[in-house]
Order: C-alpha cells, then structure tokens, then sequence
C-alpha cells in the first residue's frame, strides 16, 4: 500500500490535471507547478501535472511513453523522464488524440530516438527520426488532414505507426506490452495500453477520478462504448486481496487506481445510463432529463460543475448518445 503522503500527492496531481481541458479544439491552460512523478509497479511509472497523465515504461532497452501532456509542459516532461532513465525514448503511444494527451508529441518525438529493430537487435539508430508514435488510425485522422487542407496539428506530432482493429503488440524491456483499440468509448479512437509483466493498465481518458466521463460524441464517441471499455479494463484487472492492489490502473486524470476503483466508476456510469435510457422511454426531453437530477448522488464526487466533465455536460451526453437514431 501507498503511504499517506504518496496519495495526498497523487489527489493534488489529479486536481490539477482536471484544470487542462480535454478537448482538441479549445487549446487548454498551461498546468502551473512541478510534475508529480510516481512510482507505480514493475517497470511503470506516472508523471502527472502535465495535463493528462503520462505513463512511463523503463528498462535496460530504453522507454516508453504512453501520452505527452500539454505542449506548454514537454520541457519539464522531458526533464522528468531523463531523471528516470539515461536510455533513449524510442516510443510513445496516444490513448487518443486531445491535446492534453498529445500536444507534447512533437517536442518529446524529437527528443527520441528511432532503433531499427529495437525488439530483435538493437542497433542502427537514427535520431533524426525521433521516437515512434503509435496510437489507432483514428487518431491520425483527427490529427492531421487530407492533401490541401490546414491539419489541426504539426505533422511532427502525428502518429508514425497505426492500427486499424483489434490491437497493437509491442515487446519491449522484456516486456509484452498491448494497445487494445476501444471503438467508439470517448472517442473513436481510444486505446488501452496493457503493460503485462508490470500488471499495469493506462487509460487515457476512458477512466478518470476526478470527473464523470466525458463522451465526445462530435468525435465518435459514446456511452455504450464507454461502458464496453470500463468493462473491458475490468476483464483485464485482477486484484490482489481483498479487492485491493494487484492490477494497477492509471487513469487519464487523477490518482492511481485499482480494480475496485473501476468497478465503482463503471458502475456509476451504467446506473447513470439506465435512468437515463428510462427517462427517454417515458418521452421525456433533454431539458426534463437535465432537470430531473440523475447524477445528484454522485456530483459530490465527480461533478466539476462546468465544461467537460461536469454532470450537465454528461447528462447531454448521455441522452444525445442514446437517443442517435439506429
């Protein structure tokens, strides 16, 4: 178990995480403060303060990154995991594509480094190239644009190997580590990465402590996946005792987690769709259901009160994602 200090640390990271807003088309406030570097097991370590959380892999062959944070925040990112290992960066995966999860992609990439054959051999390096990025084709699509179009983002920051379906395994520090695509959950492009020696799973934002979800249906996003991918993280998660420690979980935002935080996350977003789903049935409308306080017994913990997050922009959410004609 943590000690007292450890977690008092990791809520304050949480609050201050939440302060970035986790939309790509708003640019978000810079974070103030120092990073909060965490150790969580195995091999797996959390930077939080930077935005969205930063998970971080080490080992004799070098490291990993799952998501930047902001890019008003790379430097100290960078800062950061040089004082967690003297081994190049050679990849970083995006749980999705808003900015509080990638907009130090350009900054860190270049910091990186590309090793042909980094899983079998281990040599032909080439630093122009920086670190891969991985991440869902879906995210390269909202990234970037097509021939004669503005992008929304730098091209050095977009993802240099995708997948389509399924999942993308990658071996690395001795360890097998799996980006498990999650259509259709916060957005269309969502991933899991699954860090299995370490028994550790990071989230982006499917899960996070410190607000309800945020469903970008604008961007593919919905409450059935939602649901479907807090209940995939659950078949993922063994706890140790007692519903305690064992499988760890890095949320998008917020402390680090186990099984029986997500259980309770999940359920709370399944009781939310249900009365919902109910109310709509009866022929109520988007101003009756906001109106009717569905979320009123679990605001004092998750309701932000405004933006992204917030119990009204959930319960929107909710009853325009349930209410999409088939």
């Amino acid at each position: 178990m943590r000690s007292a200090s450890s977690r008092i640390a990791l809520l304050m990271a949480g609050a201050a995480a939440l302060a970035a807003a986790q939309s790509a088309r708003v640019p978000p406030p810079a974070p103030t403060g120092d990073l909060d570097v965490l150790p969580v097991q195995g091999n797996v370590y959390m930077i939080a303060g930077a935005g969205g959380n930063i998970t971080v892999q080490i080992g004799e062959m070098g490291v990993l990154v799952v998501d930047t944070g902001l890019g008003s925040m790379s430097d100290k990112v960078i800062a950061a995991l040089r004082k967690l290992s003297n081994k190049p960066l050679q990849y970083i995966v995006n749980t999705h594509f808003h900015q509080d999860h990638t907009g130090g992609n350009e900054a860190i990439r270049k910091a990186g480094v590309t090793i042909t054959g980094a899983n079998v051999t281990g040599n032909l390096t080439d630093a122009r190239a920086g670190a891969q990025i991985i991440a869902h084709e879906n995210v390269l699509d909202r990234m970037s644009a097509p021939t004669g179009k503005q992008a929304p983002t730098p091209a050095d920051s977009w993802p240099t190997e995708t997948y389509t379906s399924g999942q993308k395994e990658v071996f690395f520090n001795d360890e097998p580590v799996q980006v498990i695509y999650q259509p259709a959950a916060h957005t269309d492009g969502d991933s899991l990465v699954f860090f299995r020696h370490s028994d550790v799973i990071s989230t982006g934002d499917i899960f996070v402590t410190t607000s309800f979800p945020f469903l970008d249906l604008e961007h593919g996003g919905s409450i059935q996946g939602e649901i479907d991918a807090l209940n995939r993280i659950l078949d993922l998660t063994i706890p140790k005792h007692d519903e305690e420690g064992g499988t760890y979980v890095i949320p998008g935002h917020g402390r680090i987690c186990d099984e029986f935080d997500v259980v309770e996350y999940r359920d709370m977003v399944t009781i939310i769709r249900d009365r919902v789903q109910a109310a709509i049935k009866k022929g109520m409308t988007l101003e009756q259901v906001k109106e009717a306080g569905y979320t009123k017994d679990y605001d004092v913990r998750y309701d932000t009160k405004t933006g992204f997050g917030s119990a009204a922009s959930f319960i929107e959410a909710v009853y325009k994602s349930l209410s999409k004609k088939k």
